[in-house]
């Protein structure tokens, strides 16, 4: 999956990936909208966010997205529970401006020997949150990066690349307004040499375009997809738009 992922930013520029929490949709919708997301270009299928998303419903969710379409899919783990054999790869994230070590370390330990009975793939992930990180920053208790401090996220990301992270993740939480301004992610992104991805507000294309080309080199869209989940085709065309610009942005990078 990982190096899939590596080969499809070379391709492609920047990727999207599409955010699917099972206690929002029904498992058969679920799989209706991963089809419509494949269709339209999207990467992968982050699968969970919240800490309903596990047990039978998470079972079922994964079923529906595999019975419909080959699209990967990645667990987004919102507590230890979010794991599933049925995925392709998992986000080991560590929330590193977390106060609290459960949410850096302690939850990682509890999952790991689940993880490897799973024969789940890992994907070392440093999970940062960036104002104002909505609940996600509630409840993993982070003290959140300013978004006017661009080189505390970076030095943070750089951080998280440095203690074996293949992935940075800047995450405004969901529902945010906007996603992390354009100049946090182009400072964080000039000091990683692993992909960095930019999670929470990307809305619109336009914040689609803007972050791919200040650096990101995939977005992860959730909310800009509830909106519109209830009209398979308003999904498509929104996520086919999404692609187009931020595969725009990226080529247009300096």
């Amino acid at each position: 999956m990982y190096k899939s992922v590596l080969k499809g930013i070379k391709d492609r520029g920047a990727l999207v990936f599409m955010q699917l929490d099972p206690p929002r949709y029904s498992p058969e919708l679920s799989g209706k909208i991963a089809k419509a997301a494949e269709d339209a270009g999207v990467f992968a299928i982050a699968v969970g966010g919240s800490v309903g998303a596990q047990g039978q419903l998470l079972e079922d969710t994964l079923s529906a997205i595999k019975k419909v379409s080959k699209i990967p899919t990645i667990l987004f783990p919102g507590n230890i529970a979010t794991l599933s054999p049925k995925a392709d790869a998992v986000y080991f994230m560590s929330m590193l401006n977390s106060m609290d070590p459960y949410w850096i370390s302690g939850a990682q330990i509890s999952a790991a020997d689940p993880v490897r009975r799973m024969k789940l793939e890992v994907i070392p992930t440093s999970y940062i949150i960036i104002e104002p990180g909505m609940a996600v920053g509630y409840i993993g208790h982070a003290k959140c990066v300013p978004r006017d401090k661009p080189y505390l996220a970076a030095v943070t990301a750089l951080a998280g690349e440095y203690m074996g992270s293949k992935l940075v993740i800047l995450e405004s939480g969901g529902g945010a307004p906007q996603p992390a301004p354009p100049e946090l992610v182009a400072a964080s992104k000039k000091v990683l040499s692993v992909p960095l991805l930019v999670a929470g507000g990307v809305r619109d294309e336009k914040f689609a375009y803007e972050t791919t080309k200040a650096g990101a080199d995939i977005i992860q869209v959730g909310s800009a997809v509830e909106e519109a989940s209830k009209d398979l085709k308003s999904v498509s065309v929104r996520l086919r738009a999404l692609v187009e610009a931020a595969e725009k942005g990226a080529k247009e990078r300096k």
